[in-house]
């Protein structure tokens, strides 16, 4: 007997294609989307490049050549060529706080020595300490590589190149300091993070909530395969109610319940973890209706594509997980590769967090998230019109 039930059971696997597709495909699909996150490519390990802007406020030999060391580097990417347009302090902090870069390098004197302050987004936890270390290295090295000029001259050009790379190397050598006195010149600030109560954990929450209000989509979707199976479905239609009044009234009943979801789970995290939710309501209001239009749009799409609930419950777990790991809400988006965060803006999770991220984070006005608010209505409207489609055949079956 149980021989017999193994077999039975082996059975209803290999003729239940969904079933087959979540035991084997799903695993190997998310070890691959995982790989390619941590490891920033196929078969290949790199790091993501960081957005950056540099200030020179000395305009020393040194500095010059400390900016230029930095543009070499293969670990930065500059959004302003250094120089060009004689980039302030003030702009650069702008560009941090508005998300164009993710650090400023502000090179300055400090008792006649050359110091660095970073202008730190400390949402991206890895940055500070990636360029920290770069500045660092390359404060060293123009700094060793220019005392030896001065002392080799330029006809020892040659070995003081060598003596450079010897002193930056070596923490003991004498002649140019010890590296902790190197480290003590380059000071990180948080220019997003402070004074603020537990953003990151509004950045969380958002990341989680776009997530179930995914799964929660979807299950409010399967309700209309189920009336279709017990011929609910047939009954309504037949009475004066269209399918275009019928779509409508879930959509928004979807919609109401997401938006109540995500509300509870912010007003929850105002009470116990302090995140301003009062300070930020309209844009928190204006961002989660939105985003509870658009998944509950995909829930509709995605159940009148599907034949049964089993059906839509295998695929929708499979593009929901797959949309949140791209998107963010599983894995920091600053963590991919520049590829990988561009297909990442093919799903609702990456648009929903980056205006979150604005919201609670950037504090940036509510007309700064028109583009997040524009691509996910757009979405909402183009999936109820595909659900729409459709739907024309459970009107003539």
């Amino acid at each position: 007997m149980i021989l017999n039930v193994l077999q039975i059971s082996c059975r209803r696997l290999l003729h239940n294609r969904v079933e087959l597709l979540l035991t084997f495909l799903v695993p190997i699909a998310f070890f691959s989307i995982f790989a390619i996150i941590f490891g920033g490519g196929l078969g290949r390990g790199t790091t993501p490049r960081i957005k950056v802007v540099a200030v020179d406020e000395i305009q020393s030999a040194v500095s010059s050549q400390v900016m230029s060391a930095l543009a070499e580097q293969e670990s930065l990417r500059f959004v302003r060529e250094m120089g060009a347009d004689g980039l302030k302090r003030d702009e650069a902090m702008e560009l941090v706080r508005s998300g164009s870069a993710t650090m400023a390098i502000i090179l300055r004197e400090d008792r006649e020595q050359l110091a660095a302050e970073l202008m730190a987004d400390a949402s991206d936890q890895v940055a500070a300490q990636v360029v920290s270390a770069v500045v660092n290295r390359s404060i060293m090295l123009s700094e060793a590589e220019y005392q030896v000029s001065q002392l080799a001259g330029s006809e020892q050009d040659e070995d003081g190149n060598q003596l450079a790379d010897d002193a930056a190397s070596d923490p003991n050598n004498e002649l140019f300091g010890i590296e902790e006195s190197l480290q003590r010149k380059v000071q990180i600030i948080d220019v997003m993070g402070e004074g603020k109560a537990n953003p990151v954990v509004s950045m969380y929450a958002a990341g989680i909530a776009v997530m179930f209000l995914l799964f929660g989509a979807t299950g409010g979707g399967g309700a209309l395969l189920e009336e279709r199976e017990n011929q609910t479905l047939d009954r309504l239609l037949s009475t004066q109610m269209s399918m275009d009044q019928l779509l409508l009234g879930k959509w928004f009943y979807m919609s109401s319940i997401g938006v109540l979801q995500v509300g509870v789970m912010f007003v929850w995290a105002q009470l116990v973890f302090d995140v301003d939710l009062i300070g930020h309501l309209d844009g928190f209001l204006m961002m989660t209706v939105v985003t509870a239009l658009a998944a509950s749009a995909f829930g509709l799409f995605l159940a009148t594509l599907c034949k049964s609930r089993g059906q839509l419950n295998g695929l929708s777990v499979i593009l929901i997980l797959t949309m949140s790991a791209l998107g963010g809400s599983m894995v920091p988006r600053y963590l991919m590769s520049e590829e990988l965060q561009q297909y990442g803006l093919w799903t609702f999770n990456a648009w929903a967090l980056d205006g979150y991220t604005k919201v609670f984070w950037r504090e940036l006005p509510v007309d700064a998230l028109a583009p997040q608010l524009g691509v996910l209505l757009m979405s909402g409207v183009v999936f109820l019109l595909a659900a729409r489609v459709l739907a024309v055949r459970w009107e003539t079956d």
